[in-house]
């Protein structure tokens, strides 16, 4: 039987500040869609536990550029556990792809207490590689990374356009499904991260708008500055 190919995509990330997030924001929305999960408030929040083995490899395989390198999370939705998610995240050749594995509640507390789940009860690919994984490389949670995001998609080229806002990492590991967990802010005040990803091509009438030739791209992700505050 033939494999499906992997489809990577494209990701850029610019750092900007709360004026032109203001400016970018409301271009963008007049032009494409917004994404239907999005509340009555124009947002929703995203909480994602992420996993590191003892000598930080995720960490400093996203400082040094490793390519390629993989990292997991278990990732949440307005604080809720109807929707729970294992995650894992791959770069390589500067392009992502990301395969996922659903959980129950009862799973993700096992997987945050850093005790594997009986293998004989594992048919998803990506749960089992995490599940050897933990085992072999001892992998822990690291950081906890919570945002909100507004986010607007269009489907020519899969494009999806986010802006996240009130970046915070926190290690409160034990209270990660409670409303909130204690935690701390890991940008300057009035800074925010706007993501652009999508396929093969990018309409040209959204790299206008959002004026990309004119911002400086980063190459830090929202993991890395999570983890970096409690890694120095």
């Amino acid at each position: 039987m033939k494999e499906t190919p992997i489809r990577y995509r494209h990701e850029y990330k610019y750092l900007i500040d709360e004026q032109i997030l203001v400016l970018l924001r409301e271009r963008i929305r007049h032009l494409i869609s917004p994404d239907p999960h999005t509340g009555p408030e124009g947002h929703y929040s995203i909480r994602s536990l992420y996993f590191d083995d003892y000598y930080h490899t995720c960490y400093y395989d996203n400082e040094n550029g490793t390519d390629p390198r993989e990292k997991y999370r278990i990732r949440i939705y307005n604080a809720n556990d109807q929707r729970i998610n294992l995650e894992c995240k791959r770069k390589e050749n500067g392009m992502t792809h990301k395969t996922s594995s659903p959980l129950t509640r009862a799973q993700a507390d096992q997987l945050i207490g850093s005790t594997p789940l009986p293998s004989g009860s594992v048919d998803n690919p990506v749960l089992r590689k995490f599940l050897l994984e933990m085992v072999q490389r001892q992998m822990t949670p690291s950081t906890i990374v919570e945002y909100q995001r507004t986010a607007y998609i269009y489907e020519v080229g899969n494009v999806r356009v986010t802006f996240d806002t009130n970046i915070v990492a926190s290690q409160d590991f034990d209270h990660f499904f409670q409303e909130s967990v204690f935690c701390r802010p890991v940008l300057p005040l009035g800074y925010h991260l706007m993501e652009v990803k999508f396929d093969q091509f990018l309409p040209d009438f959204i790299y206008q708008n959002l004026q990309l030739n004119c911002l400086q791209q980063t190459t830090f992700s929202k993991y890395y500055l999570c983890r970096k505050i409690n890694i120095i």
